[in-house]
Order: structure tokens, then sequence, then C-alpha cells
């Protein structure tokens, strides 16, 4: 399920209110006086067996009994009564309703099952959809349709807020309204027991009602559907979320530092970042951010300057925004002489821009101007303290048009409270961000800067040279189900080096050795110095019990090293088990940095790859971030970049910077591993040795676990990885040709393809001339979600040797996958060779597999080839004269 039959949820065209009633208090008295106060145009028809009337309308015994079938039903009848209600819904034609009653979850029917699943299961057959239960409703103010049992209405707006909570859902609709702040949807999810997140994100995606999405999240069930919700939502309107539960009251203890670091916060939050939204910490900023994202234009830097007649603001506001990780603006040359020629001389020449306390309104709007042509910033935050000299009002009547005609973003803080109110009120007339304090105008800022950032990662394209390593996952499986089949969930030291090797990720020279005489061949074998450690399944970190012994050079070392690890385990854990000694290489790389590169499994997100300052105080030093696999190194470098460590990375003094693309390989190759075997279900490489060399993996532990039913297939993931049982390399023209589907490193090939298109074939494609693709344009043809959509392209090495695209067949499902829309591109110079029909074969077979049941497109009637292609495929072509185009449609049953 997902947006089917939503719209009889979100617009309806009559309700029927079951369980209506006429005592005072009751949720059906107080639902009723709702639907009836708030203004809705149709027909409310109240169910409920013992009244004749109700509020003045007549009364119906049954659902059975309404004259018509009702778009959306509110049902509050007792638990027990729900899920026939529900099915006599469903027969009578009602394709959605909420459950207000609680209590579904926990109680069962005759046969065991629980109320809210024989909901479910009466609801399935109509398809009708079920909000709720235990939820408090659902207010559609532009319709005047206050479905709930809050206690006020929602004022019209274009923001939509989604809450799993009910006393949030009622808390934050009257705050609003004293706020003034409207709404275009205000649902309440409840138990989410049908429609979720996922399919409410689906809806407000395409909703042109709404500008903005604000979402509350307790908890999540279903990742994968919720991820590609959140990224197809974000790409087109702001989505900020306050996620509760940041600090959860016990840890279980995890077998890794990375099960141990991985908290559930930590990962809510990667996924946040990683659909492209921006997440908040409290109410306020919730609301606060969507006063900003709405008023704020495209910020093209991160750099601010901040004008103000008092420097105690300007101070606060310097402090909150270095304090919140911002960039200060410096001055150019320029712009400093000539706010000499218009500012007193004891102004401070700097940003802060201190136009001083008895600035007249001609001095505001002059130095706002100035700043504004000024190309060293990016953005402006004025602040203004009430005098006596001249009238706030008068200022902000002075700086208004400036700032709302202005290309960048100008946000204002307006201190004190009466004599500023209508300065605000224009500056908010005027479309203009507005603060009350120096330190809410610097969050709002941050919070800008934060959703650029967030929304230039869905749009980087990574670089080809940090690509996939060539793994060998037979290898790496083989050793996994040898462990498994032995019975543990541990792998040895040198198991997880082979696994990691096998996955092309350099580790030490490592062998397994049984006993002390043993460890000293080994040793030997592999030459000196060595480093020994301890193998046991029941001590977690060796050197906790003694268990590491470094720079051994000789074999007596060796030998006395291992004797006093045997003695000193059977005194600190005398009841581990001793499976022998791991004896490694001892790695000498003095500037090397230690890090920690690992992977655990989260409950709700799956796998999920951690990154950060490694060594043995790593819990200590708790600087670690984490990301949702797969990775790019895109996705990659990012992970990096929110670590302290990074910076020192970077070099410093006389110390080189490390090898930046060994650790992105790295990640990605972790990221990699976890996302083909199930059976990895937690990774520690610690540390991982990283110098301007490169990175070797010196110790490494793996835990793993029979992968359940169905889970070498891909549920596991919030995020679907790339295809690759989809390429196919086939003969074409006398070479080899690849169809694949498309990965955001193509994105220079595309580029390419897209030059040596034709000006018609480009109209074609895109029902417009265009000379270039924008960088949004180029991530979003390149950069797809491969749960929905399919774009496989023909590609082959051209005459420099670089790959090339000769051709692009996309797919895009409806997130119900009912329908599929297409378009097929072939590289001018080849049309007629046969490639198009090729792509299109493909994809169709992909659709099919998929269980779309068709692919429908449009094509311009001067695309002759198109139409002719597609006919010979089967497609029907019907014109559509009211649009211009031909309308092609495949069904495929």
């Amino acid at each position: 399920m997902s947006v089917r039959n939503l719209q009889h949820l979100f617009a309806p065209q009559s309700v029927a209110l079951v369980g209506a009633s006429g005592r005072p208090g009751s949720v059906g008295a107080t639902v009723l006086r709702n639907l009836l106060g708030a203004g809705f145009k149709g027909p409310v028809y109240p169910v409920n067996p013992k009244y004749g009337e109700l509020a003045g309308l007549p009364c119906y015994r049954s659902v059975a009994d309404l004259p018509q079938a009702p778009e959306l039903a509110l049902i509050c009848t007792p638990p027990a009564t729900v899920p026939g209600i529900v099915r006599e819904l469903g027969e009578r034609g009602c394709r959605a309703a909420i459950v207000l009653t609680a209590g579904l979850k926990g109680a069962r029917n005759a046969q065991g099952v629980t109320l809210q699943q024989a909901a479910l299961d009466a609801a399935r057959p109509t398809l009708l959809r079920l909000l709720g239960p235990n939820c408090v409703g659902l207010l559609v103010p532009g319709i005047g349709l206050n479905a709930s049992f809050a206690h006020t209405d929602a004022l019209p707006g274009k923001i939509a807020f989604v809450s799993q909570s009910g006393a949030l859902v009622t808390g934050v609709l009257d705050w609003a309204r004293s706020r003034g702040i409207g709404f275009s949807r205000f649902i309440s999810l409840g138990d989410s027991a049908d429609v979720d997140f996922g399919d409410v994100l689906d809806f407000l995606a395409s909703d042109g009602d709404t500008g903005a999405i604000l979402l509350y999240i307790e908890d999540l069930h279903h990742a994968r559907k919720f991820m590609s919700a959140a990224r197809a939502a974000a790409r087109g309107k702001p989505v900020v979320v306050l996620k509760a539960g940041r600090v959860p009251e016990g840890a279980k203890a995890a077998a890794s530092h990375t099960g141990a670091m991985a908290g559930a916060d930590d990962v809510y939050d990667a996924a946040i970042r990683r659909a492209g939204m921006l997440r908040v910490l409290t109410t306020e900023d919730l609301f606060a951010a969507v006063e900003t994202l709405a008023h704020a234009r495209p910020l093209h830097g991160e750099r601010l300057a901040i004008m103000t007649n008092g420097g105690g603001p300007g101070v606060m506001a310097t402090d909150a925004l270095v304090c919140g990780g911002g960039t200060l603006a410096p001055l150019s040359e320029d712009t400093l002489r000539a706010l000499d020629a218009v500012l007193p001389p004891t102004w401070p020449h700097a940003n802060p821009v201190d136009i001083i306390g008895d600035a007249p309104a001609e001095r505001y709007r002059q130095t706002l101007e100035l700043l504004l042509a000024d190309s060293q910033n990016d953005a402006i935050l004025f602040i203004h303290a009430p005098t006596a000299i001249v009238p706030s009002a008068d200022i902000a009547r002075a700086i208004a048009p400036l700032a709302s005609g202005a290309s960048r973003n100008v946000l204002a803080c307006w201190l004190g409270g009466d004599a500023v109110a209508e300065a605000r009120r224009i500056c908010s007339d005027a479309g203009i961000a507005t603060f009350d304090t120096p330190e809410d105008a610097v969050n709002g800022y941050l919070q800008i800067v934060h959703f650029r950032q967030s929304q230039q990662l869905l749009m980087q394209v990574p670089a080809a040279s940090v690509a996939n390593a060539a793994a060998d996952r037979d290898g790496a499986r083989r050793i996994i189900e040898g462990a498994l089949a032995e019975g543990r969930a541990q792998l040895s030291e040198p198991e997880s080096k082979a696994v990691l090797a096998a996955y092309g990720i350099p580790v030490v020279q490592t062998r397994l050795a049984p006993d002390v005489a043993q460890a000293v061949q080994a040793a030997c074998e592999i030459g000196f110095p060595v480093a020994v450690k301890i193998v046991s399944p029941d001590v977690i970190h060796k050197s906790d019990v003694g268990g590491v012994a470094l720079d051994l050079d000789s074999p007596e070392a060796v030998r006395a090293a291992a004797q006093r690890m045997v003695k000193r385990l059977g005194e600190l854990a005398p009841g581990a088990r001793l499976e022998g000694f791991s004896v490694q290489q001892m790695a000498r790389r003095p500037e090397a940095h230690e890090l920690i590169v690992g992977a655990a499994t989260d409950p709700v997100f799956g796998p999920v790859v951690l990154f950060g300052q490694g060594g043995v105080s790593v819990e200590v030093t708790a600087d670690h971030a984490v990301a949702l696999p797969p990775l790019n190194s895109v996705l990659a470098r990012d992970l990096v970049g929110r670590t302290r460590v990074a910076r020192l990375l970077a070099g410093y003094r006389n110390r080189p910077p490390a090898d930046m693309e060994a650790i992105l390989s790295a990640l990605i190759q972790v990221s990699q591993l976890v996302s083909d075997i199930p059976e990895v279900i937690e990774l520690d490489i610690n540390p991982l040795l990283a110098d301007s060399a490169g990175a070797v993996a010196l110790d490494a532990r793996m835990r793993v676990a029979p992968a359940g039913r169905g889970a070498s297939g891909l549920d596991r993931l919030a995020i679907r990885p790339y295809p690759r049982e989809l390429e196919e390399t086939i003969e074409f023209e006398g070479r080899d040709l690849m169809l694949r589907p498309v990965v955001p490193e193509d994105g220079p090939a595309h580029l390419a393809f897209f030059a040596a298109l034709s000006p018609d074939d480009v109209r074609y494609r895109m029902f417009m001339r265009l000379r270039e693709l924008a960088p949004s344009q180029l991530a979003r043809f390149t950069q797809i979600d491969f749960d929905r959509e399919m774009a496989f392209i023909a590609t082959r090495a051209g005459a420099d040797g670089q790959p090339e695209t000769l051709g692009v067949a996309r797919v895009v499902a409806d997130p119900d996958n009912v329908a599929a829309e297409f378009a097929v591109t072939v590289r001018s110079d080849l049309k007629g060779h046969g490639l198009g029909r090729i792509l299109m074969n493909k994809l169709i077979a992909y659709c099919r597999s998929r269980g779309t049941r068709e692919i429908v497109g449009e094509a311009l009637p001067q695309n002759t080839r198109v139409i002719r292609l597609v006919k010979s495929l089967g497609f029907e072509v019907t014109p559509a004269p009211e649009e211009g185009t031909m309308r092609l449609r495949l069904p495929l049953g």
C-alpha cells in the first residue's frame, strides 16, 4: 500500500461518523461538533442506532442504511466493533477511514488475532485505507474539514504537519494558531497500522497545496519505504523532522566498538541526512525552520554578514554563528571604503557592521545596499534594537523593499516587544524571515545552511577515481559459511582479515597459531618484528586482559610474550577459552592515524557503516559518524567530514595529508561487503592505519549469524543498492556493449551523451529547448532510487578508453507500482541502428519482473521514430489533443 485511495482520506467529498453521539464530552460528540463547525461543504452522516437525529442531522442506524457510500468514514466505537465496521464500510464502497479508537493492538478476537490485524484484514479486499488506530484524526483547513477530536481548528496555510503523538498534535495546533501559522494538512498517524509516514510523504510530495512538510517521528517500521518516499519528497520541497527519543534509557552491551557506538539516534540522524531532510531538536525549531525555509532563496555559499545598530547584539550573533559551525563573511576592500563614506568614523571597520545606535533610516538603507553589492558574503543578518532616535517601523519600511528584492537571503532580527511589533509585521509581510533574538536569527540561518548541505549531498556526482574494487564474493562467503557450519558467531582475526582482503581492503599479513610453539614458527615465517594477540571467543577487547604484544623481534620474545598471555588470561578471565594466537606482521607507520571503520545492524534501518578516530580509547574520544549503505565516494567523503579526525587527516605542520582515496575506498568496500553478505551483522576494523602512503587494516573482528529466510535479498537494507544482477553484455555492431543500470559515477559520460544529442532530439526528450543539463538535472538522471525507478544505459569504451553512453531507457513507477512512465533516448548519430529497441525490450522485461501493470509515456507527434518503435512493441498510441502530445501505453497484465 502507498498512495492508493489516499485522495479520499485527504480530500473527501462526504464524511460519515460511526459512533456519533449526543453525550457531552464524548469523542463522538466532539468529533461531530468539529465536523459541523469547521465549514465542511459536503454531507456529514452521523451513524449510531441509539439516535434518530443528532445536531439537526438525520442519524443512521448502520453503515448499510447510509444514503450513499461516504468517501471518508470516522470510527470512534468500542475496539471489538471496529473490524466489523471496517468490513461494512468497504463493502458499502467507502475507501478511507480514520480509526480514532484506541486499544486495538493489545486486544484479540475469538480467533486470537489482534483487533488491529483483524481491521487490516477486513480492509484489504476493498483497498480501504485506514488512518490510525489510536489517533486524534485529520484536519484539512482548505476544505473546512476537521475530522478530529482536537480542541481547536487549524488555520489554512501551506505547511503539512504529520505526527505520531496525539498529545503533540493538540499542543502544536494550539501553539501554531496563537502565532498565526496555517496548515494544508494536519495529520495524526496514531499507531500507523496502514497509512504511515511513507504513504503520507508520497501523497504530500505531489500535493500542490503543500509547500513544506513537518514530521514528528517517534519510531519507524518500514525503513525502505520511508527512505524512498522521503528522498522523493525532499527533492521537491523542504521536509523538516523532529525526532523524539534521542537518548535511550539503556544501551545493550555490544560485542564490538561499532555496535556500542552506533546508537539508534545516530542512525536516524544519518537516515534523515541521507534523504535530504533537515532535522531539528525542538518544536520551536520545527516552525522556525519553516519560517526560514519558506522565505529562503537559493544559498550559493555559507558566509554571513551581520549588520546591527548595537555592538552587543552583533557579538551575540557572531558567537552563535561560530559556535554553530557557521562562517563570518569578510568585507572586501571596496566595501570597507564605501562604508567609510556613509558610516561614522567610530564604526568597527569589520563584520559585524555596527552602524551605531544613532543611525537614521537612510543609513540603514545605504549600509544594506552596500552589503548586498559585496560578493564576499552569501547572506545578511540585519539586527535592530529600538531607540528613541527613529521609529523602528520607519527603518523597516526603508529596508524591506531592498531585502525582499535581493537575490540572496536577508534575515531580520527585531529586538524588543511592542516598540518593534509593527516593524516585524512590515518585514513578515514583505516575505523576510523575521526573528526575536540574534541567537534565533542565527539558528534560522544555520538551518538554511544545513538544508543546503543536505540538498547538495543529493545532487553531487561522485568522482570515478574511487571505484569499487572487484570483490571475491564467493571466497568471502566460503569463509563465513565455514564458521557458521562450525556453530561459531565470531570469525577469528585471520578469518576476518581474509574476508576484508577478498573485498580489496589492504590487511597486514596474519596467521593463526593454535599454541605457543606454532606461534613462534609463524613469526619466523612472516619475518620479524611481529605482533602477537590472543584468540578467544570469550574476550571482546584483547588489550583488557594483556592479550596484545607488539614489536616482538625474535623467536624468544614471541615465546615469552605468548606464555605471559596464557598466564595473564588465566588470572584475569579464568573461564575464557584460548583458541590460540594471532601472529601478524608488524606495521611500522609512525605518522599513521589510527581510525575505526565498522558496520553494525540497526533494528530499523538495517546495516550501517561507521567511521571515526580509532585505537583503544575509541569509546572515550567518541569521535565518529555513521551512514547508511550503499556508499559512493561523495557519501563516504561526507561521512569522513562529519568527524573531528577529518581535520587531522588533512595534514598539519610537517605531517602530510593522509591518502583520502584509500580511506574512502575502504569505506566503500565495507559498505559493499555488508550489502552483499547478509550474514555479516557486525564488523570492526580498529585500527585502520592511514597515512600518506595509503591505508591498511591492522586488527579486525567480525560477527556473523545465519541469514533468515529471504535475508539474502534486499529487504534488510534501507536503501536498495545497485542491482548488479541486471548487468548484461551483448554484441552490438561487432563490439561488446554493456546494458546496465545507471550509477552516479556515470555523470561525466551522461553530460557527454547529452551534448551529442541534436537540438530536436533534446526537444523530443525534454519537451523543450535545452542547451545543457543543470547539476540538479544531472543528479536526478544519474542518482536514482532503484526501489522505484530504473535507467538502463548502453555503454562501452570510447576512442579515448573512457566509458561512453550510447543510449538510455528510463522508467519511473508510481509508489504502488501500478503504472510506470518511460522515456528512451539514443545518441543522435546511432539512431536507426536498433539500439532503442534493445533498450526498450530490456526495460519491458524489467517492468514485467517487477509486477508493474502498465508502461505509459508521452511523445511529441513529430517524434515519429519513437512512435513507430513503441507501436512495433505493442504499445497503444492515442492522441492527447489538449496537451499536443501522443499518449503511449503498454498493458503488461
